[in-house]
């Protein structure tokens, strides 16, 4: 297999991935005529929602559902079938996407099966994008721009350190993105650990397999449903009179509303939340409570330690086990980037403008980098229609200088809000950053 070495000539434009955000920022380019090529590694379009093939990890586990209403999850120029529910399968959105490739005339600008391996600033400015294609050849490129629409969802973060007694345990311990379906769990005795959306998912879906499901739970976290008043929630907040009321009177409103919905999390055996709704990520299910309450989850604190098949937690119960899903998210992971780039770990948060715009490396763009409380389609759309701008040289950016000014005020709101994390200065509220987006392409 190859390893050769190949200089080609290049497109102004590399856009990295080929999920919604990647088909988002090509279509914006095709639609201004911007010359460019779309990387994509795995064997076809769609990202998070194609189901991973033998010898991929992903997170595209069988019952994957969207949490967000279909209308408001596809694209404004191409709807979402019809016939499809208010919540697609992830078979469902993938295939969608891949329509929307097919109508848009995007396929014939994407490599599929290709490796970004590196990218690198020259000193003219200029970009050089090292990749690797299917047959293992080496290829280096240049590129005026490149837009970086990979996803936050790409490499799993396990707690840092296993609990006690780890290496003793007798069943198998697995990461979310290694989990495909509860039929796979049929009989066995599953732990499943954290609360987030793939937490409460993959527990309700275990719990009608599996002998018994247990839920560990080691901070308490809003669960909001997917609907309320029989509006779906992200509708509700991409309403005009939602967005017409100020950040306390949101709150208040939903606080209310979830507490009609579905009381206190406490009496379903849960942590109540140590923080105010919008004030960290909300996990939105219309299932886990109900299956707590039917007795097919079991709630649990943290796990304190683990010793062969058993397991104990931080108050003193315990469970035999015969596997571990360790539902903890996800790292953002650039490895192909240089370091010292905006979003190196290492800075603990990322650094932005306008959580797009890379201010000390002109040229570097990213799409899609962004954890909303709804759909994240019509910002990622925003968000391409005005790179393309950009890159077209249609749109001129401000100052270094004043771009680190407008990230610096942004992340203080943050750290007010949230506290400083990495994960915390991705978060946007969907009215706000929509609106500062369209200002933005109509300067």
């Amino acid at each position: 297999m190859g390893g050769s070495h190949a200089d080609a000539t290049a497109a102004t434009v590399c856009v990295i991935g080929a999920g919604l955000s990647g088909l988002a920022t090509a279509h914006a380019l095709s639609v201004r005529g911007v010359d460019f090529v779309c990387l994509e590694k795995s064997p076809d379009v769609g990202g998070i929602w194609r189901q991973p093939g033998a010898g991929e990890r992903g997170p595209a586990y069988r019952s994957l559902h969207l949490n967000s209403a279909k209308q408001l999850t596809g694209y404004a120029d191409f709807p979402m079938p019809s016939e499809l529910p208010l919540y697609p399968s992830h078979s469902d959105v993938a295939a969608y996407l891949r329509a929307f490739a097919e109508w848009a005339g995007l396929l014939p600008r994407v490599e599929l099966r290709t490796e970004v391996l590196s990218v690198e600033q020259e000193a003219d400015g200029a970009w050089t994008v090292v990749s690797r294609d299917a047959h293992g050849e080496v290829t280096r490129r240049r590129f005026e721009q490149v837009i970086v629409a990979s996803g936050h969802n790409t490499e799993a973060a396990l707690p840092d350190s296993l609990p006690p007694g780890a290496g003793s345990f007798a069943g198998t311990i697995l990461h979310s993105m290694d989990y495909g379906d509860g039929s796979d769990f049929a009989g066995q005795r599953v732990v499943v650990v954290g609360m987030g959306a793939s937490g409460v998912d993959i527990a309700a879906d275990l719990s009608r397999h599996a002998a018994r499901t247990v839920l560990s739970v080691r901070r308490g976290l809003h669960i909001v449903p997917k609907q309320l008043f029989g509006m779906s929630v992200d509708l509700i907040a991409d309403a005009p009179w939602f967005n017409d009321m100020s950040f306390d009177e949101r709150r208040s409103f939903v606080e209310q509303a979830l507490f009609v919905a579905r009381g206190r999390l406490s009496d379903y055996g849960l942590p109540e939340p140590d923080h105010p709704v919008f004030s960290s990520a909300v996990t939105i299910s219309d299932e886990i409570l109900s299956r707590i309450r039917h007795g097919g989850v079991v709630p649990r604190p943290a796990i304190e330690s683990l010793d062969g098949d058993t397991v104990t937690f931080t108050d003193g119960s315990t469970v035999e086990a015969d596997a571990i899903v360790y539902c903890t998210g996800f790292r953002m992971a650039f490895p192909f980037l240089p370091a010292g780039c905006p979003t190196d770990p290492r800075q603990g948060a990322v650094e932005l403008y306008k959580r797009v715009v890379a201010p000390d490396r002109p040229g570097l763009y990213f799409v899609g980098l962004i954890r909303p409380v709804g759909s994240i389609t019509r910002l990622v759309e925003a968000q391409s229609r005005w790179v393309a701008r950009i890159v077209d040289g249609d749109v001129a950016l401000p100052s270094a200088e004043v771009m680190r000014e407008e990230i610096g005020t942004y992340l203080s709101g943050i750290e007010e809000r949230y506290g400083r994390t990495e994960g915390a200065s991705i978060q946007v509220d969907v009215g706000p950053y929509l609106r500062e987006l369209r200002e933005l392409q109509d300067a």
